[in-house]
C-alpha cells in the first residue's frame, strides 16, 4: 500500500440559497475552486489521475464529469460522483485517499459541490398516475421510519435533554466565533461568483432576543439553531507524495456506519467510536474536532455522546455560522482542519446525513 496525503484544501465561500453564488452553475461552482487547488498544492493539472466530487442534489448524469471538463483537467480523467447526502464531502475524500494507497491513482482530486439555489425539480410518477413534485426523496423503505429531519433533531434534544436556550446558546457560539476568525478564513477561501467576496455572508452578530423571534421548525428546533441551506464547493488534492516544504494531512482512520433512520443526527457517535478504535487514539489524543452544525441538537448530541465535549470543537465557526451546501459541508470541515492544524496535531471531522449515517475520520498534520 503506498502513501496518500492531503496536500492542499480549499472552498468557496459560503452562501446562503439565493445569495451571492445563486447565479452559479455547479460546475461554475467547483471548476474555479479545482484549478486554484492544483495551483496551491504545487502541482500540474495534467498530473491528476481522476475527480471524485460529492453531490447530492443534481438528479444523475455524472455532474463529476460536467466539472472535470468545466476544470483545467486532461480529457482523460472521468470524473466520478457519489450522493451519501450530508457525509458525502467527508466520505469522497476517505475515497480518493483508499485510491491512492491502492496505486490505482497517483493524484486525485476529491471534495463536493451544492448549488440549493439552482437545484433541480423533482417529479415522482408512478405507473399510470400523474406526476407529483417532491422536494424530498425516500431514505427509508418503511414510511413509519420516514420523519422530517427538524423533527428528528427535536428527538435527539429530548433524548439529550437540551432546551431550547442550550441550542440557541450553541448556535450564538458558533457565529461569535465564525465572526472573529473573517479575516483569517481569507486563506482557504477561493473568490468566485459576481461579488468575488471572501467572506461567509449568512456569518452574524446572534443574540438570544434574535433567537427569540426566530420561526418554529418543530418543538425547540428554529431557524436559528438549524443551518441554512446554501450554495459551495470544497476541494483538496490527494498525492502519493508530499512536495517539499508543503503542509500536509494524511489520513489516520475514516469510518461512515448506518444506523437508526430515526436519529440520523447521532449516527456520528457510532462511526466515531469506531473511527477511534481503529486508530488505537483516545478521545484525549485529539486536539481540534471540526463538526458538522446542520442543527445545534445534533451537533451537541454528538460531541456529548461521544465523550468530546471538552475537545476544542468548531474554533472558527460552523454549519450554523455559514450554511449546509450538502454535498459539499464535509469537504468543507477537512478545508478547515488542513487550515487549522499545526504539525503534530490530530484533527477529527465527523458528519451525520439523512436515512441514519454518519462518517468520521482523523488526520494527523505533518510539517
Amino acid at each position: 500500500m503506498q502513501s496518500a496525503y492531503i496536500v492542499g484544501a480549499k472552498r468557496s465561500i459560503v452562501s446562503p440559497i439565493n445569495g451571492p453564488l445563486s447565479s452559479l452553475q455547479i460546475h461554475e461552482l467547483a471548476a474555479p475552486i479545482i484549478n486554484n487547488v492544483i495551483e496551491a498544492s504545487g502541482i500540474k493539472s495534467d498530473e491528476v489521475d481522476e475527480l471524485i466530487v460529492s453531490n447530492a442534489l443534481g438528479a444523475g448524469g455524472n455532474p463529476s464529469r460536467l466539472i472535470a471538463l468545466a476544470s483545467n483537467l486532461p480529457e482523460r480523467v472521468g470524473g466520478l460522483t457519489i450522493d451519501r447526502q450530508c457525509v458525502g464531502g467527508l466520505d469522497a475524500i476517505i475515497l480518493g485517499i483508499k485510491l491512492v494507497q491502492a496505486g490505482s491513482a497517483n493524484v486525485v482530486v476529491a471534495g463536493g459541490v451544492e448549488s440549493f439555489s439552482n437545484r433541480p425539480i423533482r417529479l415522482a410518477q408512478e405507473y399510470d398516475k400523474i406526476l407529483v413534485p417532491y422536494d424530498t426523496p425516500e431514505f427509508t423503505p418503511d414510511s413509519d421510519q420516514e420523519i422530517h429531519m427538524a423533527e428528528a433533531a427535536f428527538k435527539v434534544a429530548e433524548k439529550f435533554g437540551l432546551t431550547q436556550k442550550d441550542q440557541d446558546a450553541f448556535a450564538i457560539n458558533s457565529h461569535a466565533n465564525a465572526l472573529n476568525s473573517k479575516t483569517y478564513l481569507t486563506n482557504e477561501i477561493v473568490k468566485i461568483g459576481p461579488e468575488n467576496i471572501s467572506f461567509d455572508p449568512y456569518t452574524r452578530s446572534l443574540s438570544f432576543k434574535l433567537c427569540e423571534r426566530a420561526p418554529k421548525l418543530f418543538g425547540s428546533i428554529t431557524h436559528a439553531n438549524t443551518a441554512i441551506s446554501a450554495d459551495a464547493a470544497s476541494f483538496v488534492v490527494i498525492c502519493k507524495n508530499v512536495p517539499e516544504g508543503r503542509k500536509a494531512l494524511e489520513l489516520v482512520s475514516g469510518a461512515t456506519i448506518g444506523a437508526n433512520p430515526k436519529l440520523p443526527g447521532i449516527a456520528p457517535i457510532d462511526a466515531i467510536e469506531k473511527t477511534l478504535k481503529c486508530s488505537g487514539l483516545k478521545k484525549t489524543n485529539i486536539n481540534h474536532v471540526e463538526i458538522m452544525e446542520a442543527y445545534a441538537s445534533q451537533a451537541m448530541a454528538c460531541l456529548l455522546g461521544s465523550g468530546l465535549e471538552n475537545i476544542k470543537t468548531n474554533p472558527k465557526g460552523g454549519a450554523l455560522a455559514r450554511g449546509h451546501p450538502i454535498g459539499a459541508s464535509g469537504a468543507i470541515l477537512v478545508t478547515r482542519l488542513f487550515s487549522d492544524l499545526s504539525p503534530g496535531e490530530l484533527g477529527m471531522a465527523a458528519v451525520a446525513a439523512a436515512g441514519g449515517i454518519g462518517s468520521s475520520a482523523i488526520f494527523r498534520c505533518l510539517g
